[in-house]
Formats: C-alpha cells, structure tokens, sequence
C-alpha cells in the first residue's frame, strides 16, 4: 500500500519490564506470562497485534521504517528466536526464554478449547489451511473453529477479509502468510474495526498440517531449529538464516559496543 499513517500505539496490558535491541521493542515475558496477559486482551475486548521478533525479523524492521512502526506499536512483542535471546544476554538485559510462535500457537488454541474461545485461520494453501483445521478440530475436539480462508488472495480483496470476520467475529485470528505484507494485512484489519488478536504464524500451518517435518526437540532445546529448517529448504532459507544471521551477529556487536 502506497498510502498509510504511521501503526497507532496498541494499549499496553502488562505491567512486565521492556527492553530495547537494535531498535525494535520486546516485552520481557516468558511463555505463560504471555499466555495469560493475551487472555486479558480477550477479557476485555481489546485489540491486539501479537508479535513474535526472530533476528531476520529484526534485520527486515531495520530496513523498513513502516514494519518497524508497526512491530513496535504492538501490545505484545515476544522474542521468537534463539538469536535474539543470546544477544539479549550479551547486551546485559536478559529475557527470559524463547517463545516460540508455534508452541505458543497451540497453547493458545488449547485454551481457546477449554475457555469457549473462538478462532479464525489465515493463510497457506488451499489444503494446508483445511488440513491444518481438521488437525486442530481433532486434537482439540471441543474448539470453536468459526472459519478458514488460504492465504492466496490480492490486497483489493483485503476488505472482503474483514468484513468476513466480522460477520463471525473471532476471538483470535492466526494469520500464516510472508512479511511484511502479513503485518500491512493485520494494520488494514484492525484499522477496519477487527478488535480480536491477531497473531502472525508463519510456517506453522505446514508443520501442524504434517505438511513440512518440525525440527527433532533436542535441535528445538538447543537452539538449532533454524538449522533444520536450513536443511528443508536449502535454497530458500540458506541467504536468510547465514547471511542474515551474520548481518545480526555484527549489528549486536556494534550496538553493545557503542553502548560503552
């Protein structure tokens, strides 16, 4: 989109410390302390951008003043990378532990099964968005599922998108398509009066529909799952996760030494 305002400031919930790397805002929250705080947000009817920041999500928002107005207006910001909580560390303000979009994707389903809350998917290929359902009816039987829709649409199609789900008016609305553009979408969808939680996914819906394999868990303890994602898709992923991880590494370094 040609034309936009910068994002408007999300009302904050937490009252839990925020930090600062290399220009991007991230909320010092572990996995169930962010759990419960987006269920205040559902209490009480407010909106909210649910983001995760990776080091090439950090990378992009330093090239992209739009992105970084947007990621850094969101009520939630979680660090979603092993990367981004080994420079935490380094820079001597430490977060607590990855909270990894995935988990916290399903965590957040189970939840919305046991509390009677409903849930939207958006995204991915035709039928990897309807396995993706079926998979989350079966495992969550009693899952309020009120719609789905593939991620292959133009974005004169972006109202249509709204006005669908504020005829079904989800609770939460996961949203699995490439940035920036998945975070110009959701700007566009609460701008539009969609007051639910949005939560971009990336990949997830490939994993959870047994589409793409998940990482081995010693790879996910040890900070490694981008190495196997790597090793899927070699030729897509090798210049952002090499390349980009290394344009990270310098820009962690330069900024802990400035700070001197």
């Amino acid at each position: 989109m040609e034309d936009w305002t910068p994002a408007k400031q999300e009302k904050v919930l937490g009252n839990n410390k925020r930090i600062i790397i290399l220009n991007t805002i991230i909320d010092v929250l572990n996995v169930q302390e962010t759990i419960d705080l987006v269920e205040e947000y559902v209490k009480q009817k407010e909106p909210l951008h649910l983001m995760g920041v990776n080091a090439d999500k950090i990378n992009e928002i330093n090239e992209n003043e739009r992105l970084k107005q947007i990621v850094n207006s969101c009520g939630i910001i979680n660090a979603d990378g092993a990367s981004v909580i080994k420079a935490s560390k380094y820079l001597g303000k430490p977060l607590p532990e990855r909270v990894a979009g995935i988990d916290l994707m399903q965590s957040l389903v189970k939840l919305s099964e046991a509390k009677g809350y409903s849930v939207y998917l958006l995204g991915a290929k035709q039928e990897i968005v309807e396995k993706t359902a079926t998979v989350l009816k079966n495992r969550y039987t009693d899952l309020n599922l009120v719609g789905y829709r593939n991620g292959y649409f133009k974005q004169e199609q972006w109202p249509e998108i709204s006005k669908e789900l504020k005829q079904v008016h989800p609770d939460f609305v996961f949203v699995g398509i490439t940035s920036p553009m998945k975070e110009y979408l959701i700007e566009f969808l609460q701008d539009d009066g969609n007051d639910c939680v949005f939560m971009g996914v990336g990949g997830s819906f490939d994993v959870i529909s047994g589409a793409i394999p998940r990482a081995p868990m010693w790879m996910q303890k040890s900070g490694l799952e981008w190495l196997f994602r790597v090793i899927q898709e070699p030729r897509r992923l090798f210049k952002r996760y090499f390349v980009g991880n290394w344009t990270f590494i310098k820009a962690v370094w330069k900024e802990k030494k400035n700070a001197y």
